[in-house]
């Protein structure tokens, strides 16, 4: 079934809008245009524009063979999408990986550069603010970008609206026929024409009458004309109209499951969300769904989703606030949130490879919160993404449910890095954290920011904006302090010598690595200290403070023997080597190197004898013996082939 029919006028229009002369070239002023050209759908909700961009991109689909991107810029909801996740969506679109955190301008930026050669259209729908549209606007006029919005997109130039109205009769009628059988149009033609005429040939309220009457066969199309023409002024508009009739039609437990659905995230409701939300089984809530699509009131979607009609959702929300009481609309919010939590915590729990431990979490959750495997799990995350994290948003944007919240984000935190890895999941894990910074900030709870401030800064480093990373660990610092937390506090200190470190002042970075070296002593973490010891002497390395370095690798190689570990105390001997090595003590750096070859053989770490043997080698060259270093580097390819990246030692004195 489709939703479109007729619409040739505006169809035309479009196709002759995109070979127009530009005002650039009518003025002279260029020869080419610069930048795509923007076509613009307008029209009110329920005017049947998105149904007019597809119908125009499946006609021209031919012309653009590198495909199509499509992106909404506002939620059904009304609330406008964030510029960046929109280009984050285009760029997913892509194949293209985003950085986490990236500003507004790097992002437009990566995708106008992804556009650069290639021919394809950009369905931005549902635009409300022509800066979001301007931000995503390729360089490359070999690309057509359709934008569909309520009014003109004033700010871009040479944008030609083509406006929608209602459809012309017998389109009208088409579209009832479609959805209520073309038999009652036969039997009756002056009534589909009168119904026509009462729904002002708006493609939503058609499909809303065209609903009502195939779910109610019994009733005679001139009678449901003639009820939506008495209906009372105060249900202005034919689209207002035809809602009131489906939703007076309905049961009273269906009509609060449609009051309720404006709470789903980003407009988005499956069978678990409508049963949260309902208060009723699933099975129930998947009936009424698919009773509501019928009606029009909702649209399928794939994966067992539905979308909730923009159009509707101001009618919808009229309803909640006049026929619901606040604390039952929080309550229903706050079942909504737990099932999420809950089939988090599935989804999570399938990502384990042991079966007992797969178990063990899921024992006490009913079955229908269970997914099948671990592909089902996966699945499932990944079509609700978007929904996930705009249901995280609303509830810390909601301000009185933040435990909910907090073990929502939490939970949503875990079963990405279980499902996708971190440095995948990186983008939706920064925003994920700069929520729980919001809760923290708001509620001043001191050890959660000053974890939502390590995490975010964590990803700051990793993306390579060092500056804004020890900003936010001297936040955490603060923090992490306030808390009286000394785990926050020494990582915060020892991730401020790190980016110290990758700023290149090594003495500053040595500074706060031994300040947080002074909180480990004094605590007695043995771990702790030996690990600072290895990145101070790193530090002093790099400074040519080589005296300073043996001594701090030669404590790190005590700690890591006080604790067993002989991998740690034999990299610990392979840096004095090297530091011995840069001191221009070569017999000693010998001497010590297979002093970790031996070492690293008891610990049986192959990747590390191999890099040692390349390490012994390279300094009997240097000490005049070529035969001994030969031997070395055939004992180093024995161990791990003949690969020479298997055989470095990667460390921060390299």
């Amino acid at each position: 079934m489709t939703d479109f029919v007729g619409r040739r006028r505006e169809l035309k229009e479009l196709r002759e809008d995109i070979a127009r002369t530009g005002l650039d070239t009518l003025s002279g002023r260029k020869a080419k245009a610069p930048r795509a050209r923007v076509l613009l759908v307008a029209g009110r909700p329920g005017s049947g524009r998105t149904a007019l961009a597809e119908a125009f991109v499946r006609e021209i689909a031919d012309d653009y063979p590198d495909g199509v991107l499509r992106v909404r810029l506002t939620a059904p909801g009304g609330e406008t999408v964030a510029t960046e996740r929109a280009v984050r969506t285009l760029l997913e679109g892509l194949g293209r990986t985003t950085p986490a955190g990236a500003a507004e301008d790097e992002l437009s930026s990566a995708l106008r550069t992804a556009l650069t050669g290639r021919r394809m259209i950009l369905l931005v729908d549902d635009a409300a603010d022509p800066h979001q549209v301007d931000a995503m606007l390729p360089d490359t006029p070999e690309c057509l970008v359709l934008v569909t919005a309520e009014g003109p997109l004033t700010g871009i130039p040479d944008v030609r609206p083509c406006t929608l109205g209602g459809l012309d009769t017998p389109s009208a009628v088409e579209l009832l026929a479609q959805r209520m059988g073309s038999t009652r149009v036969t039997a009756d033609p002056r009534a589909a024409d009168a119904l026509a005429e009462a729904c002002g040939g708006q493609p939503a309220a058609l499909a809303l009458a065209g609903g009502y009457l195939a779910a109610h066969p019994k009733a005679a199309v001139a009678d449901v004309a003639k009820q939506l023409h008495d209906m009372p002024a105060s249900n202005s508009g034919p689209l207002a109209r035809a809602f009131r009739l489906v939703y007076e039609s309905l049961p009273q437990p269906a009509q609060r499951t449609l009051r309720l659905l404006p709470l789903a995230p980003a407009g988005v409701v499956d069978s678990h969300t409508a049963s949260a939300l309902a208060g009723c089984s699933v099975a129930a809530a998947q009936s009424t769904l698919e009773d509501f699509a019928g009606l029009a009131l909702v649209r399928p979607a794939a994966d067992g989703q539905y979308l909730l009609p923009g159009c509707l959702a101001p009618l919808l929300q009229a309803l909640l606030e006049a026929k619901e009481r606040s604390a039952e609309v929080q309550l229903a919010r706050a079942r909504m949130l737990e099932r999420t939590v809950r089939l988090l915590h599935s989804c999570r729990a399938m990502a384990e490879g042991d079966e007992d431990a797969v178990r063990e979490k899921l024992d006490g959750l009913p079955r229908t919160l269970r997914f099948p495997d671990r592909r089902a799990a996966a699945r499932w995350l990944d079509s609700r993404l978007p929904s996930l994290t705009a249901a995280a948003a609303l509830a810390v944007a909601d301000g009185e449910l933040d435990t909910l919240a907090r073990r929502l984000v939490a939970a949503l935190v875990r079963a990405l890095v279980d499902h996708r890895g971190t440095a995948a999941a990186a983008p939706e894990l920064y925003g994920l954290h700069r929520l729980v910074l919001d809760v923290a900030e708001r509620r001043e709870l001191h050890r959660e920011r000053a974890a939502a401030l390590l995490n975010l800064a964590d990803l700051d480093a990793e993306t390579g904006r060092t500056y804004e990373a020890l900003e936010r660990y001297r936040a955490a610092l603060h923090a992490g302090r306030a808390a009286n937390d000394p785990y926050a506090t020494g990582r915060a200190m020892e991730s401020v010598g790190g980016a110290y470190q990758e700023l290149g002042d090594w003495h500053r970075a040595a500074d706060w690595f031994g300040r947080a070296l002074s909180q480990a002593l004094a605590r007695e973490e043995r771990a702790d200290e030996a690990r600072l010891y290895g990145r101070l002497g790193n530090v002093h390395t790099y400074a040519g403070r080589y005296g300073d370095a043996l001594r701090s690798w030669r404590a790190a190689s005590a700690g890591y023997r006080k604790l067993a570990d002989v991998p740690g105390q034999a990299k610990a001997l392979s840096e004095m080597a090297r530091v011995r090595e840069y001191a221009g003590r070569p017999e000693e750096s010998l001497h010590t190197c297979r002093e970790a070859v031996e070492l690293a053989r008891k610990a049986g770490d192959l990747r590390l004898q191999a890099a040692l043997q390349v390490r012994l080698a390279d300094t009997l060259d240097r000490l005049g013996d070529p035969a001994a270093a030969r031997l070395h580097r055939a004992a180093a390819d024995r161990l791990l082939g003949d690969d020479p990246a298997a055989c470095e030692i990667r460390s921060g004195s390299d």
